[in-house]
C-alpha cells in the first residue's frame, strides 16, 4: 500500500464537488452575515424619500447623503460618547495589557512571593463573580460614581486573558531565560526584551479581546454613570437606537434634518466600524495566539 493510499481521510485532498459544496456554503454564510451590515450602512446613507419610499430600509439607495454622520458628529451627544468610548478602549487595553502580562509573567516564575496562593485566587474567579450589588458598592465605595475610570478599573484583569498569556508564557523555552540570566539581565530586562517580543502573537489576540471588551460594554455605564455627558457610545446606542429616543435637538427647522432612521444607523455603524476595521489586521494571530496560549503550559 503507498503512502498516498495509507493517510486518513481527512488529510487527503478533498474531491471537485466536495470543494463545490464548501464554496458555496461559504458563500451563503457570508451572505447572510454581510446583508444585516449592508442594510444598516445604506439606511444611514439614504435620504428621506428613499426610506419612504422603501418602507424605512433600503437595500442601495438611489441617492447616498452623509447628513446623518455630519449631524451626529457635530458635537452633540455622539461625538462626545465617541471621545469617551476611545478614551475607554484605549487607556483600558493599555492597563489590562500591562497588568495581565506582569501577572502572568510573575505567576510564571515557581519560587515568586505567593504563586499557588495568587493562582488560585485568579482561578476561583471563573467559578465565583461578583454580584451587581457588591460590585456597585465596591465602585461607590472607590469614590468612581460618574467617573468614566468605573468603566476600566473593575475589568481591569480578566483571568480568562491572564490563563492565554501564562500558558503562552510558560512556554518559552527556560534555557533561553537562564541563559539572559548568566549574561546579567535582571527579571525586568528580560521580560521587555525577550518576553514580551516573543509573545507578540498572543498580546494581539488578548488585546483584541480587551478591546471589544472596553468597546462593546455598556452594562457598567449604566450602573455607574448617571451624568449622560459621560456615556460611551454603546449606551448611546441602546438608549437613543433600541429604545427609539430622539438623538438630535427638535429645535430648529425640521426639514432640514436627516431622517431618524438614517440617524439611528448612522450611530449603530460607528458603534461597529472601529472592531471591524481592526480584527483583520490582527487575524492572522488570532489562532495562533489562542491555540499557543491555550495548550503550552
Amino acid at each position: 500500500m503507498s503512502t498516498t493510499d495509507a493517510r486518513p481521510v481527512w488529510a487527503g485532498k478533498p474531491s471537485v464537488p466536495t470543494r463545490v459544496i464548501k464554496a458555496i456554503v461559504l458563500i451563503v454564510v457570508a451572505v447572510v452575515v454581510l446583508f444585516p451590515f449592508l442594510v444598516v450602512v445604506s439606511t444611514s446613507l439614504a435620504s428621506q424619500a428613499d426610506l419612504t419610499a422603501n418602507g424605512g430600509f433600503m437595500i442601495l439607495p438611489d441617492s447616498f447623503t452623509f447628513e446623518a454622520y455630519r449631524a451626529i458628529l457635530s458635537g452633540g451627544v455622539v461625538t462626545k460618547a465617541v471621545l469617551v468610548s476611545v478614551f475607554v478602549t484605549v487607556v483600558g487595553t493599555t492597563l489590562s495589557l500591562i497588568c495581565t502580562t506582569l501577572a502572568a509573567y510573575g505567576l510564571t516564575r515557581r519560587d515568586s512571593f505567593g504563586h499557588r496562593p495568587i493562582l488560585t485566587f485568579f482561578l476561583l474567579t471563573f467559578l465565583f463573580t461578583p454580584g451587581i450589588i457588591p460590585s456597585y458598592l465596591m465602585v461607590k465605595q472607590l469614590g468612581l460614581i460618574d467617573n468614566v475610570w468605573a468603566l476600566i478599573l473593575p475589568s481591569a484583569i480578566s483571568a480568562f486573558n491572564l490563563v492565554i498569556v501564562r500558558g503562552f508564557f510558560m512556554g518559552i523555552p527556560e534555557e533561553l531565560l537562564d541563559a539572559a540570566r548568566i549574561d546579567g539581565a535582571g527579571e525586568w530586562r528580560i521580560f521587555a526584551t525577550i518576553v514580551v517580543p516573543l509573545s507578540r502573537a498572543v498580546l494581539a489576540v488578548v488585546g483584541l479581546f480587551y478591546a471589544v471588551g472596553y468597546w462593546n460594554a455598556f452594562f457598567n455605564a449604566m450602573l455607574y454613570l448617571n451624568d449622560t455627558t459621560r456615556w460611551p457610545l454603546q449606551l448611546v446606542v441602546r438608549t437613543y437606537v433600541l429604545q427609539g429616543n430622539p438623538i438630535l435637538d427638535a429645535s430648529g427647522d425640521a426639514g432640514s434634518q436627516p431622517p431618524t432612521q438614517a440617524v439611528q444607523m448612522a450611530v449603530a455603524v460607528l458603534a461597529l466600524l472601529p472592531i471591524a476595521m481592526i480584527f483583520p489586521f490582527l487575524q492572522r494571530n488570532f489562532t495562533k495566539g489562542v491555540l499557543t496560549g491555550a495548550i503550552k503550559g
